[in-house]
């Protein structure tokens, strides 16, 4: 076994999130008579938490008139709409429950508020997850590598030595990057919010294009 602790990103990994992301920030995007964006313009804002989703999809940006409750508003109407298309990728449930079954611990680092993150695993992953780590005061986002630090720290490991090994997996340049400023192997996934072109653009050296080539990488 390669690894004895598997660490997935969420948005664009494990969950395919971007209908309700793009449905929720219109939603409060029309409420203040500004632009809205498609799924397509979303995909490519995502990736470094929702302060900068909301920064990115605002004409002006931070600069933007009454930029706080604007990103206030939309954290609060996401928390209430957050489960409404979302849905696991296909394969990853049974991807998770193999690697589980042979021992490897299982977490999740990811720029979502980490409340919201934890109900998403408990909706969809019920009892995968051994940590969880997301965004709160005083936690840096990603690419930042405090996050999968953490989770090293509550999983006992230093995710370097044998037995002890660690992989980042996710889909997007800023996830590749968080797992090397972490000092760990990373994985992209071809199937999330950028894909197999843009993750070698970006230093991906691995890039599995299912959850079942996922399976048996991490498994051989």
């Amino acid at each position: 076994m390669k690894y004895s602790l598997v660490i997935f990103d969420m948005d664009g990994t494990i969950l395919n999130t971007l209908d309700d992301m793009t449905d929720s920030l219109n939603e409060i995007l029309a409420k203040y008579k500004l632009p809205l964006h498609t799924v397509e313009e979303v995909r490519f804002m995502v990736g470094n938490g929702i302060p900068k989703l909301v920064e990115r999809a605002l004409p002006n940006g931070c600069n933007t008139p009454d930029f706080e409750k604007i990103l206030a508003d939309f954290i609060a109407y996401y928390a209430k709409h957050c489960a409404i298309k979302t849905a696991p990728y296909n394969g990853i449930v049974d991807c998770i429950k193999a690697l589980r079954a042979c021992g490897i611990k299982i977490a999740v680092n990811t720029n979502k508020v980490e409340s919201a993150a934890v109900e998403l695993c408990n909706d969809y992953f019920p009892g995968l997850f051994d940590v969880i780590s997301g965004s709160r005061p005083g936690m840096p986002p990603k690419p930042a590598p405090d996050g999968i630090y953490e989770i090293l720290n509550r999983a006992e490991m230093d995710g370097k030595s044998e037995g002890q090994k660690a992989v980042f997996i996710g889909d997007s340049d800023v996830d590749m990057q968080t797992g090397m400023n972490a000092g760990l192997d990373v994985i992209g996934v071809d199937w999330g919010f950028r894909g197999k072109e843009f993750l070698q653009e970006h230093g991906a050296k691995t890039i599995v294009m299912t959850a079942a080539e996922l399976t048996d990488y991490l498994t051989a």
